[in-house]
């Protein structure tokens, strides 16, 4: 009996993989060129104030409740003039740049003791814990006591919530350190100091880095507070003014002014990233 055999099957056709770029979604032809990217971001903001406009020149949103884009522009102007805006700014700026360097220098510090040392955790990290737990704005009358009604309790204010948040980050950054990377370290010889100098170090930038711009927006948001006592200068003492003599337009370039300074700071701070974290591979978006 004879048994037919099947010719033997080809090999199944295994073609290689696409390129990422070939899955990406090309733009139709025909469709003419894409929008930029700045353009896109900036509609809806100019939508707003085209709507904001708008509803004042009608008359639906009253100039005592907020003050047109044109009123406001006007204020600002007018400010910026007579010197009255870059005098405050500079006395705001100069609060914010004592208090962030005092309240770096303290939580950088206590971080340091606590992530390095077991010794320093038991010794510092729940005292901290602790305090980090109380609302550090409800200290402003204990500092008016402590300090009098000066530039002190203005300063230890923004320091207080600066320290804070550096020293989570950092200290957080330090202990996660890979373990591998200490070890590595030792095998190379690399003594105590060695080590963290050049792996804990470097490994807990990124957490302080995060801890910096934590610590700016809390600045800028103690400086509103601290302002607030008894001021005879600087933004939030024209803030202060404006709304005795229910100015909402200068309400809204003081606020203006707050929200710019922050993201300029924010921006100072992302370039410093770029510098000090080169080594890091980060996603960018799709």
């Amino acid at each position: 009996m004879t048994v037919d055999h099947a010719p033997p099957s080809s090999p199944p056709d295994i073609s290689p993989l696409p390129d990422v770029e070939s899955l990406t979604p090309s733009r139709a032809p025909g469709r003419g060129p894409a929008v930029p990217r700045w353009l896109r971001r900036t509609v809806v903001p100019v939508l707003l104030l085209v709507l904001w406009q708008a509803s004042s020149a009608a008359g639906i949103l009253p100039a005592d409740v907020l003050a047109s884009p044109g009123t406001i522009a006007r204020a600002a102007g007018d400010l910026v003039a007579d010197g009255t805006l870059p005098t405050a700014m500079g006395v705001s700026l100069r609060r914010v740049a004592v208090g962030l360097l005092l309240g770096g220098v303290v939580g950088i510090a206590l971080a340091l003791v606590s992530g390095l040392s077991r010794l320093g955790e038991d010794l510092v990290d729940a005292p901290v814990q602790m305090l980090r737990t109380v609302p550090w704005v409800g200290l402003i009358p204990l500092f008016i006591i402590w300090l009098g009604i000066g530039e002190a309790p203005k300063v230890a204010l923004i320091a207080l919530g600066v320290a804070f948040h550096l020293y989570l980050n950092v200290y957080a950054g330090i202990r996660g350190v890979d373990a591998q990377l200490v070890e590595a370290g030792e095998s190379l010889g690399l003594g105590r100091w060695g080590l963290v100098r050049h792996v804990v170090l470097p490994g807990a930038l990124p957490g302080a880095m995060t801890g910096l711009r934590y610590s700016l927006a809390t600045a800028w948001l103690a400086l509103v507070f601290g302002e607030s006592i008894n001021a005879d200068a600087g933004i939030g003492f024209l803030m202060n003014q404006a709304r005795e003599f229910f100015r909402t337009d200068v309400i809204v370039v003081c606020l203006v002014v707050y929200a710019f300074l922050g993201l300029l700071a924010d921006a100072l701070v992302r370039t410093l990233e770029r510098l000090l974290l080169q080594w890091r591979p980060t996603f960018t978006g799709q």
